[in-house]
């Protein structure tokens, strides 16, 4: 779970990124879970679109893709959904430490 001081400096990193994957009339589906997993495993953090023509809510898609990837929903504003999953391999973010009082 991250903390705000977290959330905040992710989505200050995710501000310059562009998205790489949009969700369409289709929904979220297994394939593009499968992809989005694989691309947070190299990147940690990216943007995801929601497209127009999508018939779920994007509240839901957002809580679907976070889910569906094992990611952390950093921040959903308009129908651009951010999400951060720390890399086994590719370590690039370092977080701001929790302090524990």
């Amino acid at each position: 779970m991250l903390t705000g001081k977290q959330k905040r400096y992710l989505r200050a990193e995710a501000h310059h990124l562009t998205p790489i994957f949009q969700v369409g009339k289709g929904g979220v589906n297994e394939q593009m879970l499968l992809q989005i997993s694989d691309a947070l495993e190299a990147r940690e953090l990216l943007k995801v679109r929601i497209l127009d023509n999508c018939a779920d809510e994007k509240d839901e898609v957002a809580v679907a893709l976070a889910e569906g990837t094992n990611s952390e929903l950093v921040q959903l504003i308009g129908l651009t959904v951010v999400l951060y999953k720390e890399s086994k391999n590719n370590k690039k973010i370092n977080l701001p430490r929790v302090d524990k009082k």
